[in-house]
């Protein structure tokens, strides 16, 4: 009987201890109803934004098909912050780490870190453009043509005048909706004439009072590109303020609920469509094909779409 207790003892013991042995596995056991076999670290930059919460939503929704655990922390817009998550991650000897850049060339020492635990790095919405670190796969809209989608909007609502972009030009995405929205005035309507750049860092205060400023310099202005919702919302604020709200044709990218509601009601124009939880989902098919020994491509392109008045009904 004793001999039986002392192997009893030491069962429990060694189960104890290769529950403890891999830091990376999630507190619940299942996912989705399946065992939990790989752990991925996603870094979002910014978790209170729509867009990314439907990202996640797509994600967790995906990775518990195959018993996959994710655990999701924010960045806060802070480089910094983002790096010490990714050490977290490292640390937590995670399967996989996720990342949407805040700073997409300082955050190439991080992947690197990550290369070099033997951790592979996968991005979506927006990519690294550090030559430091090695990432699997890109994920993301197929953003310029969504600028080009956006300046169809504009051209349609505009014809001819003065315009300006609202903009944040660090961001690997919002350079190419830029680009394409830029190229889409310049095949659609020639006589749109981009005004003023400016840089609101995507935030609606900011986007605001940059918006505001340059009513003062451009009062003849006939349309706003702004490069997520945030910058067309505010944008919208500025005009409200200035008794110019709907005289200027206003776009946005995204089309997050609160603005579909500013599109239903005349305040803004329309909207270059994103689809955030394909994204999400799309990512953790190419780390399970990673997973299962197969090569994902290096870059994958979600198409956008376009949102305006006329498509309020369909989705009511």
């Amino acid at each position: 009987m004793k001999n039986v207790r002392s192997l009893l003892v030491i069962a429990v013991v060694a189960a104890l201890a290769a529950g403890c042995s891999n830091s990376s596995q999630s507190s619940s056991s299942v996912s989705g109803g399946k065992a939990i076999s790989k752990t991925i670290g996603v870094s979002i930059q910014n978790r209170e934004a729509q867009f990314y919460q439907d990202m996640e939503s797509g994600m967790k929704s995906e990775a518990a098909k195959y018993g996959y655990a994710v655990d999701v922390v924010d960045a806060n817009r802070d480089n910094a912050k983002q790096q010490a998550q990714v050490e977290d991650f490292i640390s937590q000897k995670v399967d996989a780490i996720v990342l949407t850049p805040y700073d997409s060339q300082a955050i190439g020492s991080a992947i690197a870190e990550a290369n070099k635990a033997g951790i592979p790095v996968f991005t979506a919405d927006i990519a690294s453009t550090s030559k430091l670190g090695t990432v699997v796969s890109h994920v993301a809209s197929d953003n310029v043509q969504g600028g080009q989608q956006a300046g169809l909007l504009i051209c349609a609502a505009v014809k001819s005048g003065a315009v300006a972009i609202v903009d944040e030009p660090e961001v690997t995405s919002v350079q190419d909706r830029v680009k394409g929205f830029r190229q889409a005035l310049a095949q659609h309507c020639p006589g749109v004439t981009v005004v003023a750049d400016v840089d609101a860092g995507g935030q609606r205060d900011t986007a605001a009072n940059d918006v505001s400023d340059t009513l003062q310099s451009h009062p003849d202005l006939k349309g706003i590109f702004g490069i997520n919702d945030d910058s067309a919302l505010g944008a919208v604020t500025a005009l409200k303020s200035a008794g110019m709200n709907g005289k200027v044709a206003v776009v946005g990218y995204d089309a997050t609920p609160e603005a579909r509601t500013a599109i239903a009601a005349g305040d803004m124009y329309g909207d270059a469509i994103q689809s955030p939880q394909t994204i999400g989902a799309t990512t953790i098919d190419g780390i399970h094909a990673y997973f299962s020994g197969k090569k994902p491509p290096a870059v994958v392109h979600i198409p956008v779409g376009s949102f305006t008045k006329a498509d309020v009904a369909k989705t009511h």
